[in-house]
């Protein structure tokens, strides 16, 4: 095995990788639906939000966090920053997104990608996890880079949001690619700044109006997304 995977973690964070991660769009259906995104500067300007005062900034702290504890095989740590990883949602939907995928990622990883790591963890947390920790779980046991996995996360989770909302507005392939391009740097961002946290206890996001949307998205009239 060589010390830094890339087919793995490309594997992993694939759309194609069967998590259900299409029938989620984390609050982005609400927001096309209130008219808070409309095209594609509104789109960028609200997953910049999203990344970096948002999830992207609770969830990269949590993935950082849980990645050292497994490469030190604290498992005491590890299942302490699960726990805080799971109640920290702003809404039940958020929750459940965060869960379900981690808990679908964690036991497809085990089958195709397996490691003793994996199976523990599934074991003492009786395979509920949320999604960043189960990531950067498999990527501490199976040798991948915090920096790179992590910049490799956050870009599935905003690529994920940006193909929900060109099913919510009308985009084109080329406005989602675009949005994308325009976004890296706002990735790289939320990715340095995960790392550079010392403690959880500093993280906390700043986003209301993303929470609104969730709330607002459980009681949503039409929907095509879960959340």
């Amino acid at each position: 095995m060589t010390t830094d995977p890339l087919y793995r973690l490309l594997a992993w964070l694939s759309p194609a990788y069967p998590i259900g991660a299409f029938s989620y769009s984390h609050g982005i259906e609400t927001a096309v639906e209130e008219g808070f995104v409309k095209d594609r500067p509104t789109l960028v300007t609200w997953l910049q939000s999203v990344l970096l005062h948002g999830t992207g900034a609770v969830d990269g702290a949590l993935f950082a966090a849980a990645w050292r504890a497994a490469t030190d095989q604290d498992w005491q740590a590890f299942d302490a920053i699960a726990e805080r990883a799971a109640a920290w949602r702003g809404s039940s939907e958020m929750a459940l997104e965060s869960r379900q995928q981690g808990s679908s990622f964690l036991s497809m990883t085990r089958v195709a990608w397996p490691h003793p790591a994996l199976d523990a963890t599934h074991q003492r947390l009786s395979g509920e996890i949320s999604l960043p920790v189960a990531v950067a779980l498999a990527a501490a046991a199976h040798g991948i880079a915090l920096e790179r996995a992590l910049e490799g996360y956050l870009h599935a989770f905003v690529a994920n949001l940006i193909s929900a909302a060109l099913r919510s507005v009308p985009l084109g392939q080329s406005d989602g690619q675009i949005a994308l391009a325009t976004l890296e740097g706002a990735v790289r961002r939320a990715a340095a700044a995960a790392q550079a946290v010392t403690s959880l206890d500093e993280v906390g996001a700043c986003t209301p109006l993303l929470d609104w949307c969730s709330m607002r998205h459980e009681t949503q009239y039409t929907r095509l997304f879960r959340s």
